[in-house]
């Protein structure tokens, strides 16, 4: 009878189960609801500083997007970007791709300052990167969507892992899709998160081979519409004027949209690496037409890629720390 009694109350007990197991189910794992007991303001706060910033220099949103971008494919989404040099850290801001170019580190001072008076020693830097990117995308007028929270901080950097891991204006297709498979994305992520590139700015010395020696032949990239290159030789001279700006998309510069996909088939796509996405593969350049077709299918898409590129080798539970000030790892 008392075995019968106690199989009865186990029986019972077995749909709440899964209830009992909730919250250890989430340790591992990125969720939005991460912060809602510890620090339900952070979205609202890190939202009022972007959009702050934001307003005050219009830029900056393609600046904080392209700075998650930079976090994530090198030791994955863990602000290791964010890091000064000290001691043993070598920061990967002195790398090829962040030298002279990455920026709105104060920003992301000024979001987590905030945050550590509301909330301290909570959120963690990596985190702040999410929320900023999905925010900078909003502000622009892009999509909006839920950032999976409870990233921590690395403990160190990867200046070579900054050098070698994150796509270069002139890659070459193949190379740039294998840097996103090693990532565990895939083709569909390229070309979609390739359209952050619908807002922001690029240096004269990022595409200057097209306008003058893409081949090493000494002729311009046949590729690229010559009345657009010849505009854009005016300021990006054969030597100098490296740090010379020029806007990504010139149609809408400001405004998160699919235009970046129709320049790229009227070959006025500034980069090498955009431009490939239409003519070195016939997936990619299927994509690229879609997604110019339709700004709702290009939304819905990169919404769903940066969730994924977010979710790069994140570290949670104990792993890292979580930084009281996102430039040094804490004492």
């Amino acid at each position: 009878m008392v075995n019968s009694v106690n199989f009865l109350l186990l029986l019972s007990l077995l749909p709440f189960a899964p209830f009992c197991h909730c919250e250890k189910k989430n340790e591992g794992y990125l969720y939005p609801q991460f912060y809602d007991g510890s620090c339900p303001r952070v979205q609202e706060i890190v939202q009022s500083v972007v959009a702050k910033a934001v307003a005050k220099e219009p830029r900056m949103a393609a600046s904080l997007l392209r700075l998650h971008f930079h976090d994530c494919f090198v030791k994955g989404c863990d602000a290791s970007v964010l890091l000064d040099s000290s001691g043993t850290i070598i920061s990967e801001k002195r790398s090829n791709p962040n030298r002279d170019s990455a920026r709105g580190f104060e920003v992301i001072d000024e979001i987590k300052s905030a945050l550590e008076k509301e909330c301290s020693h909570t959120v963690s830097c990596a985190d702040i990167l999410a929320l900023a990117a999905r925010d900078s995308t909003v502000l622009t007028g892009g999509p909006s969507w839920e950032v999976p929270l409870g990233r921590r901080d690395s403990l160190g950097a990867s200046i070579s892992g900054s050098n070698n891991n994150i796509p270069a204006p002139n890659n070459t297709f193949e190379t740039i899709l294998t840097k996103f498979k090693l990532k565990g994305l895939d083709i569909v992520d390229l070309v979609a998160l390739s359209g952050s590139h619908t807002i922001g700015d690029s240096r004269c010395t990022s595409f200057r081979q097209r306008l003058y020696n893409q081949t090493g032949n000494g002729k311009a990239d046949f590729t690229l519409d010559q009345q657009y290159a010849a505009e854009l030789r005016t300021r990006c001279p054969r030597s100098g004027g490296d740090q010379n700006l020029f806007v990504l998309d010139f149609v809408t510069p400001l405004k998160f949209d699919n235009f970046y996909y129709k320049n790229l088939l009227a070959n006025k796509g500034l980069l090498s690496s955009d431009e490939v996405l239409l003519t070195k593969n016939k997936e990619s350049a299927d994509l690229v037409r879609k997604y110019a077709e339709r700004n709702d299918l290009f939304f819905e898409q990169f919404a769903q890629s940066m969730v994924k590129m977010g979710n790069i080798t994140p570290l949670t539970g104990s792993k890292g720390e979580i930084r009281k000030n996102c430039r040094k790892i804490n004492k």
